[in-house]
């Protein structure tokens, strides 16, 4: 089993991730982290020196390689299921259970708000208003795919043990 959490940046996902690997006893796989050690370069350097499309192929391409092993949890990036057919790979993989980890553009904007400056998507961001207006405008965008996922869990005022709770009852 593959278990894919999928959602915006801010969602809980590495976290969740974290979390869950520990409690099912699986590998977790960031897959930001990853592709930025098989490249030997940060998202930012891939971006900045090979291009978006380049960092696109890249991220499509170390997604299907994950896919293929067992017993993993595997936090997306916040766009990955919306560029190519990363979604449908993800859909038809054998063993795979994806989860939308959904949370409310006022929840998001009240975790981002305070890591801006790690987040270079929206560092340059001045205000809470143009934080907001930034993640409406993503989620709108995004949540056709992020919805296609095999389950939808809020996860507004929510423990990070009651999320992982709820998502292995959901397993089992």
């Amino acid at each position: 089993m593959i278990i894919i959490l999928i959602g915006y940046m801010g969602s809980g996902k590495s976290t969740i991730g974290k979390k869950l690997s520990q409690t099912l006893n699986f590998e977790f796989i960031d897959l930001d982290d990853y592709i930025q050690e098989m490249e030997q370069l940060t998202i930012s350097e891939i971006f900045k020196n090979k291009g978006e499309i380049y960092f696109r192929k890249q991220e499509h391409f170390y997604l299907k390689e994950v896919l293929k092993r067992n017993n993993v949890i595997l936090s997306l990036g916040g766009g990955t299921p919306c560029y190519g057919d990363n979604m449908q790979a993800i859909l038809t993989t054998e063993g795979a259970h994806s989860i939308y980890l959904k949370s409310t553009i006022l929840n998001l904007v009240q975790r981002l708000v305070t890591e801006k400056s790690q987040r270079p998507l929206i560092a340059h961001l001045k205000t809470d208003e143009a934080l907001t207006e930034f993640v409406g405008k993503h989620l709108f965008e995004r949540s056709f795919y992020y919805s296609q996922s095999n389950q939808i869990l809020l996860t507004d005022g929510k423990t990070i043990e009651g999320i992982t709770e709820e998502i292995v009852a959901g397993l089992f």
